[in-house]
């Protein structure tokens, strides 16, 4: 049986094997030692919510703007919009709380790794772009999963955050198979993907 460590640094070598720089390569650490990091508080578990929707939005921005690809614009809308969502529901419930987000290593981590992401995606293009981008949502659906499941629902201690944690995990499972299929098309030479003249 693996150990959640093996399983994270097995999703961060799948991850470093298309070059893109995420964060299951730094959250592994994170996430499987003792202590604070693996056991958040809500304020910073709020931070790490936030951090990934907000790299989520940006990646898919850069995916509007560069991919010539339908189906790709189409999942990157859905992504801006959902995401987007999740932010302004987390914001509510941050005010209604009256919880100030705090930042923490797994959300420091995000944030940066979400910038480097930008980055290389951002020197891409075409088939190679659409590629990349999707390739990472794949994994980073993945990771946010894993997150949502080992690190973030279990240690939320207020009833209507760990209620908002757990509604939007069919939204992040749903990306998820969207992103896995449509890796699967690209794989395929997206012949069955429209694309724009």
């Amino acid at each position: 049986m693996r150990t959640d460590s093996t399983r994270w640094s097995l999703l961060a070598a799948g991850i470093a094997a298309f070059g893109l720089l995420w964060t299951p390569a730094v959250l592994a650490k994170d996430t499987s030692a003792k202590g604070s990091a693996s056991k958040p508080n809500d304020a910073q578990i709020i931070s790490i919510v936030n951090a990934a929707n907000t790299g989520e939005i940006e990646a898919a921005k850069l995916a509007q703007t560069k991919s010539t690809n339908d189906q790709v614009k189409e999942f990157a809308a859905q992504m801006i919009k959902d995401h987007s969502a999740m932010n302004d529901q987390v914001a509510e419930l941050t005010k209604k709380l009256s919880i100030t987000p705090e930042d923490s290593a797994t959300s420091t981590q995000l944030k940066t790794a979400s910038a480097q992401t930008a980055a290389k995606l951002q020197d891409l293009s075409g088939a190679t772009f659409d590629k990349a981008y999707v390739d990472s949502q794949v994994a980073d659906h993945k990771m946010v999963l894993g997150m949502f499941d080992k690190m973030l629902i279990p240690n939320a201690k207020h009833p209507e955050l760990k209620t908002t944690l757990t509604s939007a995990r069919p939204t992040i499972a749903m990306h998820l198979e969207h992103a896995q299929h449509l890796q699967a098309a690209l794989k395929k030479g997206g012949k069955s993907m429209g694309r724009t003249p």
